[in-house]
């Protein structure tokens, strides 16, 4: 039998077949590409039909798969829902930094979010909206390449690039034509990120939105960051500074809170 230590170090575990097709299968549904047909579902996951279908039916008998009303197309069922409903609520740092994020929010109007390191990605954990009609689109638990975006850039530059290089999925997808996907590039922009403490997106994962982002200090190396958004159109000559302000003071009390928040 399979150790808890053999199978967390990867030596001897080998996965269970049908648990990874109902994992993929979750995954590829969650992609935000909207309901899947099971051909379009066998295809990408590489899933023979009859084998996709059982597993298609079991999920939807337990909620966690629903059907439209052709019975021909699939998405996320209700289960799906609460599961992410009750990771966020147990989440320990989201719970934690729900106050900040409200500060920023309120002393900017504009879009805030904490976002988390997730392999080569980063996740939307919590949003604060803008205040404006024009603004950044995201949903929490939206993931997008961490190479394209200040939550993820100032994460990555937690890493040394060696760890960097092993994490990311080369080569490397360019969301606008700002995205940074050049190794040396990245590895210089990782740099200056360490240098002077902070990310900034400027149009590399959506064009018009510039993005200002600071790791949280609660690990080392940090998992979880905070971001600022804003349309490029109202970035002022002041912006940039006014906003690396507000968020260097939003760390420092966070630093100031550490010592009675408990452990992680």
């Amino acid at each position: 039998m399979t150790s808890t230590a053999d199978a967390t170090r990867g030596e001897t575990f080998q996965p269970v077949k049908s648990a990874g097709r109902t994992l993929d299968v979750l995954e590829a549904l969650a992609d935000g590409a909207g309901p899947r047909s099971l051909g379009d579902l066998a295809r990408a996951l590489a899933i023979p039909k009859s084998s996709l279908h059982g597993i298609l039916r079991t999920m939807i008998q337990r909620g966690w798969v629903e059907a439209d009303a052709t019975g021909t197309r699939f998405g996320l069922g209700v289960r799906a829902l609460q599961v992410g409903a009750a990771y966020l609520e147990t989440d320990t740092v989201t719970g934690l930094l729900s106050g900040v994020l409200d500060q920023l929010a309120a002393q900017f109007g504009e879009t805030v979010h904490l976002g988390r390191l997730d392999g080569p990605h980063v996740v939307y954990l919590a949003k604060r909206e803008s205040v404006h009609p024009l603004r950044l689109y995201s949903a929490i638990g939206r993931h997008l390449p961490a190479h394209a975006t200040a939550l993820g850039k100032v994460l990555l530059a937690e890493r040394p690039d060696e760890a960097v290089d092993r994490l990311l999925h080369w080569p490397l997808t360019a969301l606008t034509g700002r995205t940074i996907t050049d190794p040396g590039a990245l590895h210089d922009e990782l740099a200056a990120i360490r240098s002077r403490g902070y990310a900034m997106d400027r149009e590399e994962n959506t064009e018009g939105i510039v993005c200002f982002a600071m790791a949280v200090p609660l690990q080392a190396p940090a998992t979880d960051a905070i971001s600022l958004s804003i349309p490029a159109t109202r970035l002022d000559a002041t912006s940039e500074d006014r906003i690396v302000a507000a968020l260097t003071a939003t760390l420092a009390q966070i630093r100031a809170a550490r010592p009675l928040l408990p452990a992680l």
